[in-house]
């Protein structure tokens, strides 16, 4: 596939799973052999790995919304500058719904073959989620 046609797998990916939370679209696009580099630990790997993340972010962020800023392709890899925005309705990693709203931005590269998905990797400022959250204090305050 082109490296236009894995772009538009990731919009794909970003529309239909991750805002519109339907799951069986991930079967489509991610490989029974998939790994995420950047997983948390105890994530599955593949598909259900994948399932799993998204619910988790959908039970803390029920109105979650993605949004590509920037998607770059060559050959079978596309990176991605990613925000993400939501309201907190619900536990994340121990921490109880605080109902604030927060924007969430990370860079990812996915690999693709025949046009599923085999390889991510992520940075994701997750410290900057968690000042948002309130589970750590801003710069500067204890």
């Amino acid at each position: 596939m082109s490296a236009q046609d894995n772009k538009a797998l990731v919009r794909r990916f970003i529309e239909e799973v991750v805002n519109k939370g339907n799951l069986s679209v991930v079967d489509e696009l991610v490989a029974p052999n998939f790994v995420d580099h950047s997983a948390p630990p105890g994530q599955p790997p593949g598909p259900q790995g994948v399932k799993q993340a998204i619910q988790m972010y959908h039970g803390a962020f029920p109105d979650i919304q993605m949004t590509a800023e920037d998607i770059i392709a060559e050959g079978d890899k596309v990176a991605s500058r990613v925000i993400f925005t939501g309201t907190h309705k619900g536990e994340l990693m121990g921490i109880a719904a605080t109902g604030k709203q927060v924007t969430v931005n990370f860079i990812e590269i996915i690999r693709w073959q025949d046009g599923k998905a085999v390889e991510r990797w992520a940075v994701t400022d997750m410290l900057g989620l968690m000042q948002q959250l309130g589970a750590v204090p801003p710069p500067g305050q204890h």
